[in-house]
């Protein structure tokens, strides 16, 4: 009970700009004025907070200020992707300390890469010239499925090779460090939740654009993982029902009518983009920035795909959000500034439309508070958000 009350305190002053005193403390969270001010003192000579200054007008002694140390406490994220592995050292209130990257190289063994990856983790903390006692551990966010009760990779696409991967005990022994493994739609989601500020707080659905297409879900600001830590898989959702025939023997699914890849090659079927040349391939980022920039230069069949795909998000996005009734809809990931403009002008008012709680609460649509790619910060806000934040789990004896 213990270090639970000592969670619920720093996850209140986490949430509060500019901080609180001890009085505003003991009033938010409803825990005794001595019992506040004992948990303070211990945060206090740990370092996870410091006074920053006293302030009050009225009569009676002025208060004192409390706010998170950034100093208090780091965070490493990896966040792989099937191009390029993302790493980055947060401290405690989010801010990023030093960032790298390396390309994914799925040529060699998986084990081979991951040794790679908890080399640069151990580089990373060194250049930073942060004390690694301060490092709580590494959080790493990887393409699903996974196996998350025993910290494997299960054979995601556009990976080969990386069948029952042991990513994160791999991980562990390389680094030395504590590891934790989420999904990277998950990570997004813990991101958010971290450092977007109101727009990460309650219930909402964070719809991840990668590779793939994948929802993060957050309900009354607990992550909801799911029973093996693969909560969210979207993909199969149906969009269109006249659609084309997806690998799972329906049609119309959002894995074939929306994904960044199926996108472009809309574009090229319709004279928008060039057949890729096998010798000299663009990028999946290229060929989506080059359709966007056709949208935006008046190209009207590159505009009507794209209006088409936010038509299609939009109603898989709401059996999400009348399921779950959630406050909002986030949308991030690395190929979301390429969507972001029509996505803006046409998922709100067809969600609106397509909710059965209009009478109540509206939906809000946003895009990410903390930026278009949660990637390796949101990676490293796992470690962050499974140390400090508070979970009814805590509260539960041991057998």
């Amino acid at each position: 009970m213990g270090d639970f009350n000592l969670t619920v305190i720093l996850d209140a002053i986490r949430r509060a700009d500019g901080g609180l005193s001890r009085v505003e403390l003991s009033a938010a969270v409803g825990l005794a004025p001595q019992t506040v001010s004992n948990i303070c003192r211990r945060l206090l000579d740990q370092g996870l907070i410091r006074e920053t200054g006293k302030e009050g007008t009225g009569p009676g002694k002025p208060r004192t200020i409390l706010q998170l140390n950034p100093a208090g406490m780091y965070a490493v994220g990896v966040h792989i992707d099937p191009a390029v592995t993302s790493f980055a050292l947060l401290d405690v209130v989010g801010n990023v300390v030093l960032f790298s990257q390396l390309d994914t190289d799925v040529g060699i063994a998986p084990e081979n890469f991951v040794a790679v990856m908890a080399a640069e983790v151990l580089r990373l903390v060194a250049d930073s010239g942060v004390d690694p006692e301060r490092v709580a551990g590494v959080g790493v966010a990887t393409p699903g499925p996974v196996d998350a009760g025993a910290g494997l990779v299960v054979n995601p696409p556009h990976m080969p090779g990386w069948t029952r991967v042991a990513l994160r005990d791999g991980l562990a022994r390389g680094t030395g460090m504590p590891v934790v493994m989420d999904k990277d739609v998950t990570a997004a989601a813990v991101s958010e939740m971290w450092a977007g500020g109101a727009n990460g707080a309650g219930s909402f659905v964070f719809l991840y654009i990668g590779t793939g297409l994948g929802a993060g879900l957050v309900f009354n600001d607990e992550v909801m993982r799911g029973s093996s830590g693969n909560s969210g898989e979207i993909g199969h959702i149906i969009a269109d029902p006249a659609g084309p025939l997806c690998d799972c023997g329906r049609r119309g699914c959002l894995k074939v009518t929306c994904m960044p890849e199926t996108l472009v090659a809309q574009a090229q079927d319709r004279g928008v983009l060039p057949v890729s040349d096998p010798a000299e391939p663009h990028s999946l980022h290229e060929q989506m920035a080059a359709l966007a920039a056709a949208a935006h230069h008046g190209n009207d069949a590159a505009q009507d795909i794209l209006d088409a795909s936010a038509r299609r998000v939009a109603d898989a996005v709401s059996v999400l959000t009348n399921l779950l009734d959630v406050e909002r809809v986030v949308f991030g990931g690395p190929f979301w500034p390429y969507l972001e403009s029509t996505y803006l002008r046409i998922v709100p008012p067809l969600l609106q439309s397509l909710s059965v709680t209009t009478d109540v609460h509206a939906i809000a649509v946003t895009g990410a508070s903390s930026g278009h790619d949660g990637g390796a910060i949101g990676a490293a806000a796992l470690v962050l958000e499974g140390t400090l934040s508070p979970h009814a789990a805590k509260l539960l004896l041991a057998p």
